[in-house]
């Protein structure tokens, strides 16, 4: 069984129609690329010049479209952006601090651009890609056959979490889902409903995986326990789903214990001694990146919506629904260490999570590595402890 893609949609319908439209483009008008902006860079300090170590031109896979959760990676991408609506990606100037590094970022976008495959899977699939974005569950799920190593999470908490209606289920909390007797519906292909259960804080007769991304269960059964992520299915049911149109109750998932490092940038693990050299260098930037966007996201998440109005396949994405996003991940920690650093590992922690899921992963089908060392998974080594929000 290959891994969950990284976000189930919330628009089934719009998911379909997309994946029609996409077809459609790819066939009729080949590659569509918009006009690059006319900027010019100043260059960067040296110690953030790449050239000499990176590839001319770093091709990163997302693992959904463009939005606010990737927001370090498009804080870097420069003025001079293009997008190619025929391949799904972005590509300009890699900027640090808005300087120019001498190279140039390519984003790819994943989810139905990639046919719903792992990013993992994808970074095995397509040579071009240097790097991609994989959750800290699916990089355990994948060490067996596609071992990607993480170098630096995007997101050091887990946003995922379960939804439910306060007026139909008052004072519930995460911890209290057992004695509920909630039915609680989820993706079945997803790691934490079976961790869930093993640490009984819901029944197993409680789970219905029969979770398809669209809201329409949720707003015709509201007694319902649904999964979600904390950046986005809050502000979608409230403000963009016509026959909700209110808040939801949520509890994240991180606060029972289930937390993989989110979003981390990773590396084909053949290819990271190779890597190294543009690591060392990149991951501060990254880091820095992370920090800057979280601190003051509008110009950023002006980009991402701009970039996503350009694809008619992807999803609408509303700069109402960046700003929130971009919001929660600082009012609820997921960006920030309890060192006070960003985009840094605590090997201790990356030890006690894969010890705890690789046995689940394992026994839902996933290639788990059976001798798994979390010290091959999760690489401290690149990240800079003294990079985080003042």
């Amino acid at each position: 069984m290959s891994p969950t893609p990284d976000r189930i949609v919330r628009r089934a319908a719009a998911l379909a129609a997309a994946a029609v439209a996409g077809v459609g483009t790819l066939a009729a008008c080949g590659s569509s690329t918009t006009t690059a902006a006319s900027v010019s860079l100043a260059a960067a300090p040296e110690a953030q010049q790449l050239a000499a170590v990176c590839p001319a031109t770093l091709t990163v896979q997302l693992q959904w479209q463009p939005q606010a959760d990737m927001g370090a990676l498009f804080q870097m991408l420069g003025p001079d952006y293009t997008v190619d609506t025929a391949t799904k990606s972005m590509t300009g100037t890699l900027v640090a601090g808005g300087k120019s590094t001498g190279i140039k970022l390519k984003l790819k976008a994943g989810g139905s651009a990639i046919g719903f495959q792992s990013v993992a899977s994808e970074m095995y699939i397509d040579p071009s890609i240097d790097l991609g974005l994989v959750h800290g569950d699916q990089i355990v799920a994948a060490s067996g056959d596609q071992h990607v190593v993480g170098v630096a999470p995007l997101l050091t908490h887990n946003p995922a979490i379960l939804m439910w209606d306060p007026a139909k289920h008052p004072g519930l909390t995460l911890k209290g889902l057992a004695a509920s007797n909630a039915t609680v519906v989820v993706d079945k292909s997803q790691t934490f409903p079976t961790w869930l259960v093993a640490k009984g804080f819901i029944k197993k007769s409680q789970l219905d995986t029969s979770y398809d991304g669209s809201p329409a269960r949720f707003v015709g059964d509201s007694s319902i326990v649904q999964q979600g992520y904390a950046d986005a299915e809050p502000w979608e049911y409230e403000h963009n789903t016509p026959a909700w149109d209110k808040p939801v109750a949520y509890g994240l998932l991180s606060e029972l214990g289930f937390d993989p490092y989110a979003s981390n940038l990773s590396v084909r693990a053949d290819r990271l001694q190779k890597m190294a050299p543009c690591l060392k260098k990149l991951v501060p930037i990254v880091q820095q990146a992370d920090v800057d966007y979280v601190t003051s996201p509008a110009d950023t998440n002006k980009k991402i919506v701009d970039i996503v109005s350009k694809d008619s396949t992807y999803t609408p994405y509303k700069i109402e629904e960046a700003d929130y996003a971009a919001g929660i991940l600082k009012s609820k920690g997921l960006i920030e260490n309890e060192n006070g650093s960003v985009g840094t590992y605590d090997p201790k922690r990356t030890a006690a999570f894969v010890a705890d899921v690789a046995p689940l992963l394992a026994a839902q089908g996933a290639k788990v590595d059976p001798k798994v060392d979390p010290t091959t998974l999760f690489d401290p080594e690149f990240g800079d402890r003294s990079i985080g929000i003042k």
